[in-house]
């Protein structure tokens, strides 16, 4: 049996591979699994950058580098933070939010299938130990 972080980078690989694909063939063609850092995680009303990087782990100056090319994508923009005007906020456009509703219809379908295969009950407890497993990384 392969050690979880082969399993994970399989499934992961697997997952990223249809995803991005199904997005591209929806014209999304742009977006790559790094971007995933600031969409996965932004909300339709704007996050600051500060958020984006706790919540996805990554650096502040790489999130802050996926923000410059999600903008000059389209996907998002930069706009004052109404409860700190010396803040930003990340806000997703209309690309933005059309992929976002998008992303989540295809996760939801991969997730159906993954449950299909294996039972309702068993990927549900599957996802609540490989969240348990996986808080703190």
């Amino acid at each position: 049996m392969p050690d979880v972080g082969v399993l994970s980078a399989h499934l992961l690989s697997g997952f990223h591979k249809e995803l991005f694909t199904r997005l591209a063939e929806a014209g999304h063609e742009h977006l790559r699994p790094r971007h995933g850092a600031v969409m996965a995680y932004i909300a339709q009303d704007g996050t600051r950058a500060s958020e984006l990087s706790e919540r996805s782990g990554q650096h502040k100056q790489v999130v802050g580098t996926l923000i410059d090319e999600l903008e000059r994508l389209g996907y998002v923009a930069r706009r004052p933070d109404p409860a700190d005007r010396r803040a930003k906020l990340v806000v997703p456009t209309e690309r933005g939010l059309d992929q976002m509703v998008l992303a989540k219809r295809i996760i939801s379908e991969i997730e159906a299938r993954l449950a299909e295969r294996v039972g309702q009950e068993r990927f549900a407890e599957f996802k609540k130990v490989f969240a348990e497993v996986s808080h703190g990384y």
